[in-house]
């Protein structure tokens, strides 16, 4: 069974850092693309990052040069690091296999940036 478990959220000040860890399960990074999506406080679900098994990567221009996207297949874990923080990053942050779906459509971790 594909399943995903994020972590790593919290609350942190203008300018600081997280880094969001996403546990997979039940296939491996060479099965499928996998993205990361931003619901904001409206519910509008957003892509933020996303890493091919080629290591193709893309960022949304907003947080292009602050956060960085990452697996580490030893610990089937996907990574954001997300660094210089700003308030509009704020929302749950979601992660999806998207061979096999795509969107806000599991727990999540909620980040929260304070100004």
């Amino acid at each position: 069974e594909v399943h995903v478990v994020e972590s790593g959220g919290g609350s942190v000040d203008v300018g600081g850092s997280l880094r969001l860890s996403c546990q997979i399960s039940g296939f491996t990074f060479e099965d499928s693309d996998m993205s990361w999506y931003r619901e904001d406080p409206g519910d509008e679900c957003e892509l933020v990052s996303n890493i091919t098994p080629a290591g193709g990567i893309y960022y949304d221009s907003f947080v292009k040069g602050r956060f960085t996207i990452s697996e580490d297949n030893a610990k089937n874990t996907l990574y954001l690091q997300m660094n210089s923080l700003k308030p509009e990053d704020t929302g749950r942050y979601y992660c999806a296999p998207t061979r096999y779906w795509y969107g806000c459509k599991t727990q999540g971790t909620q980040v929260t940036v304070a100004s």
